[in-house]
């Protein structure tokens, strides 16, 4: 026996081989009875209509195939083991019409594909997902604003390059959060209109001779355009990219806004505290209250951008053709790209929406910090007149001499700074003790920051009143979309159960 015969006897001489089977088609099979089942009746049901409404098939026909489609088991469906028997699951459920219905069911696949057809499944499945993801990063969205409205006058140090740098609130750092988030959400919603596009009726990827309606078929599954080109509608797979890529950058995002949280979670930081539901003690040290949700968050973020590249990765090296079948193994990247992204999304919700902040110690931090003097420098320049240069180096003396002395910020005299002014211009000021104390505080620095989208307490309120707009705006897009979909699927059940009991 060569090695081809061992082949054979152990995988079988017909399709499906046992390895392709167990590596390809039953995985395959197991996410399409999960999610690919419900869009494909609803194209059925839609493509029925069509067909019916251009009168290429007659009403009998319609309604013993739509009789066939109602008494489809569904459920039985999603509950089967992958045996082989059919290639897929497209196959089995075009067998049981066939059973149901008798030969006049094969005329549901008239003028189409299963390329045009699973495309357009993916894409409905994939609406769904984006919706829900939207759903939750509304939801992180609004409390995010909530949590900043209650903080814009807590003041607490802003780093940059991992140091301290100038005071600011937790209402302008959550705010910048929110706006990050916003942009995310921006890119799904535009991810979403490029996917919410109907390829039904490119067939195989020349359309068809038949006079069928590709615009009605939009309509009825509830796309909002055409993809036109029918090559493009069967081969064109960036709907699947733009999804993936927006998902990385949110995801990616999000875990730097964790990544800060988890840090200021510590003793050290002492800014956060996180509600007693999001924590886990240990088994051994009784101190601890372990932040776990934001390092969970932290790690299932990765998870999701990672995915989300899988995808990306995925199509880099897939010709531009048909499409179908490699999105078979690419779809559930996306998915569980997505799902992660969702999921972290309301649980950052909740822990967001329920943590404490240190407020009265983030302000004592503040007022000992260096952090300030950006502002004794701003204040010599207009006081003295000196160049902000100048200034720079008189007041980057103090720190280093205070620094030396073991000062706080809220410790530096007067006397300190005309002996830094000396040192550099070889006078003394004229900036008042009194003037010298406000410009050391920290209340006072966030005060004066009043630019648009500074840290100025009633410019916060502005900014979040703002987004709170942009918020309502978002929810109503979101809602609209979601009922347009909806409303589709009740029409087509609606219309399926009229016929089916037509005499």
């Amino acid at each position: 026996m060569d090695y081809k015969e061992r082949i054979f006897q152990r995988e079988g001489a017909r399709f499906p081989g046992k390895t392709y089977a167990e590596a390809v088609l039953e995985p395959a099979f197991s996410e399409a009875k999960t999610h690919l089942l419900t869009p494909m009746m609803a194209i059925n049901k839609a493509h029925l209509i069509m067909l019916r409404e251009q009168k290429l098939i007659t009403e009998d026909e319609a309604k013993a195939i739509a009789r066939a489609l109602t008494a489809i088991d569904l459920d039985g469906l999603r509950r089967s083991a992958y045996t082989g028997q059919f290639e897929d699951l497209f196959f089995q459920v075009e067998s049981r019409l066939l059973e149901l219905a008798g030969d006049v069911a094969g005329n549901l696949h008239l003028a189409r594909s299963r390329n045009d057809m699973g495309v357009t499944i993916y894409r409905m499945v994939l609406r769904e997902k984006l919706l829900a993801t939207l759903a939750s990063a509304l939801s992180l969205k609004e409390h995010l604003l909530l949590f900043a409205q209650e903080h814009t006058e807590t003041v607490m140090i802003g780093y940059t390059h991992t140091q301290q740098a100038q005071p600011t609130t937790m209402a302008h750092y959550i705010t910048a959060v929110a706006d990050s988030l916003s942009r995310d959400i921006r890119r799904l919603i535009s991810a979403y209109r490029t996917c919410n596009r109907s390829p039904m009726g490119a067939a195989a990827l020349t359309t068809s001779g038949f006079p069928i309606s590709r615009e009605r078929m939009r309509q009825l599954l509830a796309f909002d355009e055409l993809v036109e080109n029918s090559y493009d509608a069967i081969g064109g797979a960036d709907y699947l990219g733009e999804t993936a890529a927006a998902v990385q950058v949110a995801a990616i995002n999000l875990g730097r806004t964790v990544q800060d949280m988890l840090q200021w979670c510590t003793q050290e930081f002492d800014v956060l505290k996180v509600a007693d539901p999001y924590v886990q003690i240990s088994s051994i040290m009784p101190q601890k209250r372990n932040p776990v949700s934001f390092e969970h968050m932290r790690s299932m973020l990765s998870s999701s951008a990672g995915n989300a590249a899988v995808v990306l990765t995925m199509m880099h090296n897939t010709p531009f053709g048909d499409i179908v079948d490699t999105e078979d193994d690419m779809q559930p990247y996306a998915w569980r790209s997505l799902s992660v992204l969702e999921q972290m999304y309301r649980l950052m919700a909740c822990v967001v929406g329920t943590m404490d902040v240190n407020k009265e110690g983030l302000l004592e931090r503040t007022k000992g910090s260096f952090a300030t003097v950006t502002e004794l420098a701003d204040t010599l320049v207009r006081i003295d007149r000196l160049s902000f240069r100048t200034a720079h180096h008189i007041v980057s003396r103090v720190v280093k001499e205070a620094a030396a002395q073991g000062l706080r910020a809220d410790q530096i005299s007067l006397e300190l700074v005309n002996q830094a002014a000396l040192a550099v211009i070889g006078r003394t000021l004229t900036i008042t003790d009194e003037q010298l104390r406000q410009a050391l505080d920290p209340v006072y620095f966030v005060a004066v920051r009043k630019l648009p989208g500074g840290p100025n307490a009633d410019e916060m309120k502005r900014m979040i009143g703002e987004r709170k707009q942009s918020l309502q705006a978002e929810m109503a897009w979101l809602k609209q979309a979601r009922e347009a979909c909806d409303q589709a699927m009740r029409y087509l059940d609606q219309v399926m159960a009229e016929w089916s009991e037509r005499k």
